[in-house]
């Protein structure tokens, strides 16, 4: 998978889907769900207040007569609608737009009408890096914040099965802290990376090849990787950049984002329908990839 645009064209190739759009007054949300049902990948229910989700759509010279709106002006309860309509099969997966993201994940998680299917949720990131000969994975820079061992197992495990659906049998998972030595005691992450590493070639994690620690260099550069000495498969040629808690793999994702201007698409893993998750600031050009990517990998 080299760039976002193969992305785009897996999710062209599909049957339409409808998503839910969570609080949908929000332009460039609007904006790309409208570029995805021009080409045919999706389209949409507005959940939120009619009056300004027409507003919004105005603004962003979207017609909305192509959507269903749903009217819900309470704000606390325009994520739990979205989800009940794609409980009641109205829609296929679920986007978030202008709505806060601690009850857009409440609603996700809910024990009564929830979408959360797997022992943990987990955020990635799939990037288009100028430079780089194939699209990279950054996880998890939006939900768990300091995770444990078992979590960043998780973690992985849900980022291979995105990768293993875009056609990537067996990903490359670098896991990634500030050295490439394990460092016992002063950087706790060396260690779960190498006990990460091992728990991979005893045949606990499946269906990826991990190792670790990585520097970010050594994990993404084969040139740095050879200077280190470091002649491991992953070594320069990482699918998916595990990142050791959520502030490093956040400023990862903003770091390629908005200075290396890289195109990206971004998801939620572990549910029952697709969840497109972006940050509030993403363009409309990466919440059209994120919203390719959730029906690429559906």
């Amino acid at each position: 998978m080299k760039n976002i645009e193969s992305i785009v064209e897996r999710a062209r190739a599909l049957p339409e889907r409808k998503i839910a759009l969570a609080g949908a007054n929000e332009i460039d949300s609007l904006i790309a769900l409208e570029q995805a049902r021009v080409q045919g990948i999706a389209d949409g229910v507005l959940v939120g207040d009619e009056k300004k989700i027409r507003a919004e759509a105005e603004k962003a010279g979207v017609d909305v007569s192509n959507y269903e709106i749903v009217h819900e002006p309470d704000v606390k309860k325009i994520s739990a609608v979205a989800v009940s309509i794609i409980k009641q099969g109205r829609a296929d997966a679920l986007m978030k737009g202008l709505v806060s993201t601690s009850p857009f994940l409440r609603a996700i998680i809910g024990s009564e009408g929830g979408l959360m299917t797997s022992e943990l949720l987990s955020h990635i990131a799939v990037f288009e890096v100028p430079g780089y000969h194939k699209v990279l994975g950054v996880t998890d820079a939006a939900i768990n914040i300091t995770p444990t061992l078992q979590e960043k197992v998780s973690i992985i495990n849900n980022a291979v099965s995105v990768f293993q659906k875009l056609g990537i049998e067996k990903p490359k998972v670098a896991c990634v802290c500030a050295v490439e030595k394990v460092n016992p005691g002063k950087m706790p992450c060396t260690e779960d990376a190498a006990v990460i590493s091992g728990m991979n070639r005893t045949g606990q994690i499946r269906g990826a090849i991990v190792d670790g620690p990585f520097g970010l260099d050594n994990a993404i550069n084969a040139g740095a990787a050879k200077l280190k000495k470091i002649t491991d498969i992953v070594a320069g040629d990482a699918d998916i950049i595990l990142c050791p808690n959520i502030e490093s793999a956040n400023i990862l994702y903003k770091a390629l984002a908005y200075l290396a201007g890289c195109d990206c698409g971004a998801i939620v893993i572990g549910t029952s329908a697709p969840v497109i998750l972006t940050s509030r600031a993403d363009s409309d050009r990466t919440k059209f990839a994120s919203i390719a990517l959730g029906i690429a990998v559906s």
